[in-house]
């Protein structure tokens, strides 16, 4: 199987930008980190920092985790790429808003532009 460079740089954005989601979600996401709204440190916290209840937090994360397999699923079955990568797309301009919401510097938003630019990329590519 010869891969394109181009393919090869798009498995491995997806699987940067999967398993990073994923280790926010599933791993970290009780830990204090320099990305957190305001002065959260945890994403409970950091939901609240936004005004959102722990309902909301649990939907949010199902629907990233949820959208992060199927970015990396879509290595070996392209039919679901556009799902997980539109998904994360909107995900995470809406994680955007949220920083600007509670008036976050703009540092804080970094890893939700990069990979709303990751998940573009896999879209337009």
């Amino acid at each position: 199987m010869n891969l394109s460079i181009l393919e090869i740089i798009e498995i491995i954005i997806k699987l940067v930008v999967g398993l990073s989601i994923l280790n926010v979600w599933l791993i970290n996401r009780n830990k204090a980190t320099p990305w957190r709204a305001q002065n959260a440190t945890s994403m409970r916290e950091e939901f609240t920092v936004y005004g959102l209840s722990k309902s909301m937090m649990v939907i949010t994360g199902t629907l990233k985790c949820f959208c992060a397999v199927l970015l990396m699923i879509s290595i070996f079955y392209p039919s679901v790429e556009w799902v997980g990568a539109a998904g994360i797309a909107l995900l995470m301009a809406v994680a955007i808003s949220m920083h600007i919401k509670v008036n976050d510097p703009a540092k804080k938003s970094i890893p939700a532009a990069v990979f709303l630019i990751l998940s573009l990329l896999v879209i337009f590519i």
